[in-house]
């Protein structure tokens, strides 16, 4: 037997009320849309970077910059991404920009998933 057909059933058996209450639990398309753009905008090791170092401050660009050792232009490219999907927020303090996690639903999301790849 080839590895991919020891992955799949031998015979077919459905499970109608599991099917059924999963079926009734299951979110919407875009719920899961926007969840799976969510998922692979944090795809990329920078944006990861950023995310983890936001995680454990408030950070302006330049800072961020200075952390990463990327240009101005790279954060801010990366950050209007994050943005955009409602990872990070900013505030304004005079000419800077201070980045922060948008909510602790981030920070919780991003940890779980330290935990999870900290265990192989």
């Amino acid at each position: 037997m080839q590895k991919n057909e020891e992955e799949i059933c031998e015979e077919t058996f459905i499970d109608k009320k599991k099917v059924s209450s999963v079926r009734q639990k299951m979110k919407s398309e875009t719920i899961m849309q926007l969840l799976s753009e969510t998922f692979g905008v944090l795809g990329d090791p920078t944006r990861i970077k950023i995310i983890f170092a936001l995680s454990q401050e408030e950070l302006c660009v330049c800072e961020i910059t200075d952390l990463l050792g990327k240009t101005k232009y790279a954060v801010s490219y990366h950050l209007r991404i994050l943005r955009n999907m409602r990872l990070v927020k900013y505030r304004k303090d005079g000419r800077l920009m201070f980045y922060a996690l948008d909510d602790e639903h981030i920070k919780n999301l991003f940890d779980e998933g330290v935990k999870h790849v900290e265990e192989f």
